[in-house]
């Protein structure tokens, strides 16, 4: 059932050729920016954004909303395109691997002091506003982990030559905040100034990876302050904050995955242990939080709803860079099966979300497709590999 329903998603990535919507694309709308006034609002912007990530109904034809290339989306693609090639080399695969990573090349954002990339739209988030193709940490570290897979396929120099330039922007072009130890959050672009945990350790996470090429001792040692920062912020239960800001402050399933996965990757590469504890911890947390008994994957540690598909596809993730896939394979059944059952179209798209009483069925590129492509790769990667 596993390997249809993925063979099904493939089918359908490639025929829509890895372009498509994104929940937070409301404001790519013609109609929204034809409306004298709409768009130098901060409050009609993230209202209008809202309208078209929370209905259910899409409006984005009738609002002249274009379906395009999303870069973090294409990255997950170019990943999940090398996990399948390193278990069965095929053309086919080759010959993806290299034309979505050329086209990252294409659309890195400019003017900053390395490569980077933003999303294919403006948001406008409470905490800030952020035009289109803004680099994002985020982005920019799904990316590069994307072209250092590509490089040790192809062994083209010039992907993994752009890997590690995107060093250059981590360090040089994101704020930071430090604390009373020296320690420090990296922003989530450069525009901000906010602490969110998972996109500073997605931060520190891709400086350790680009340390494996360079041997720049520099990259760990920024890299060790900035898991300082976010471990001395998890809770005695293993339960991590969104941020520090107050309305931050829920604990969500998908967000721990990468917070976990993150300094994990960090240790390894490094040999640092000093986090271990944190991992464990967090990690016990994060199984006996998430997920209930039925396979249905927790949004909040409090609350189902909404049921996201990002929860389930984080879950493998997590499980295989931890090592630890093998010994929790019935959980991950379960999950994925009862995802597979109730949040997979018929021809093929997995539904953004799932809520109480109505699902949005919206055939999201980025936030559901590529990151569902992504996390079968995973599950059917080879084990100890990834």
């Amino acid at each position: 059932m596993i390997r249809k329903s993925f063979n099904k998603l493939i089918e359908y990535c490639e025929t829509q050729n890895f372009k498509g919507w994104d929940p937070y694309d409301g404001l790519n709308s013609k109609v929204f920016q034809a409306i004298p006034g709409f768009s130098k609002s901060r409050f009609i912007r993230l209202a209008w954004i809202q309208l078209f990530k929370r209905n259910p109904i899409n409006f984005r034809k009738l609002a002249i909303v274009k379906k395009g290339y999303n870069p973090k989306g294409l990255g997950l693609f170019v990943t999940g395109y090398c996990n399948l090639y390193n278990l069965d080399p095929k053309e086919e695969y080759l010959q993806k691997i290299i034309k979505l990573s050329d086209q990252l090349l294409d659309l890195k954002s400019s003017g900053y002091s390395g490569s980077c990339w933003g999303y294919n739209f403006d948001w406008q988030a409470r905490a800030f506003f952020q035009p289109k193709y803004t680099p994002t940490v985020v982005a920019t570290s799904f990316i590069a982990d994307a072209l250092i897979e590509a490089y040790e396929i192809t062994k083209d120099q010039k992907y993994l030559d752009t890997a590690i330039d995107t060093s250059l922007f981590i360090l040089n072009d994101l704020n930071r905040t430090y604390d009373d130890q020296g320690n420090f959050s990296f922003s989530y672009s450069p525009l901000d100034k906010t602490q969110v945990f998972n996109a500073s350790l997605l931060g520190a996470k891709l400086l350790s990876q680009v340390y494996r090429y360079t041997a720049d001792k520099t990259l760990l040692d920024e890299a060790e302050k900035a898991v300082k920062y976010v471990c001395n912020f998890q809770k005695e239960n293993g339960a991590w904050a969104y941020g520090t800001l107050p309305y931050h402050q829920w604990v969500d399933n998908f967000h721990t995955g990468y917070n976990l996965e993150c300094i994990y990757v960090y240790q390894t590469i490094s040999g640092d242990n000093q986090f271990s504890k944190n991992i464990s911890k967090g990690l016990k947390y994060y199984l006996e939080t998430f997920f209930t008994k039925e396979g249905i994957s927790k949004y909040y540690n409090d609350s189902i709803y909404p049921i996201d598909i990002h929860a389930p596809a984080q879950l493998i993730v997590t499980l295989r860079k931890l090592n630890v896939f093998e010994e929790n394979k019935p959980l991950i059944n379960k999950v994925l099966s009862w995802t597979i059952n109730n949040m997979q179209s018929d021809i093929g798209y997995f539904y953004y979300q799932k809520k109480k009483f109505f699902n949005s069925r919206i055939p999201y590129i980025r936030w559901a497709q590529a990151w569902m492509f992504y996390a079968f790769s995973y599950y059917f990667a080879k084990p100890n590999e990834k």
